[in-house]
């Protein structure tokens, strides 16, 4: 009799510690030429958690599940996206972030894809991480 709850409690500590795998995610051929532009010489840096604003000014769309933020010809950050901004890669959509008086866009916060002609969102997504690309 015992032995039930050992197993019970076994097997939900086993099914919290499998991770499913993250979902493939394949650039266009564009897409990728464009991110291998983005970090040509440059190595990761630690992960932040936040992009401050005075950074997020030169803006470029790899796909719609990564930006790139260029700061000089030095650093690059990039910035993951999670699902529901595919549209983004698309070319015809645009990025809407709303910031009210915080330290720039940081991980966790909500991004949403609009339609700049309807002024309609079209889909809305998590940023998941921010690495920083720097020459050595």
């Amino acid at each position: 009799m015992r032995s039930i709850p050992l197993l019970v409690a076994g097997a939900l500590l086993a099914s919290c510690t499998n991770a499913p795998p993250p979902p493939y995610m394949s650039r266009s051929p564009s897409g990728e030429r464009a991110y291998e532009m983005a970090i040509a010489g440059k190595v990761p840096g630690r992960p932040l958690g936040c992009l401050p604003h005075y950074n997020a000014n030169d803006m470029s769309i790899i796909d719609g599940h990564t930006l790139a933020f260029r700061v000089s010809s030095r650093t690059t950050y990039l910035m993951h996206l999670g699902p529901g901004c595919e549209m983004l890669g698309s070319g015809t959509y645009a990025l809407l972030s709303r910031q009210f008086g915080g330290p720039g866009m940081c991980r966790g916060d909500i991004q949403s894809v609009i339609d700049p002609l309807n002024r309609t969102s079209v889909g809305s997504c998590v940023i998941t991480d921010i690495v920083p690309y720097m020459r050595p």
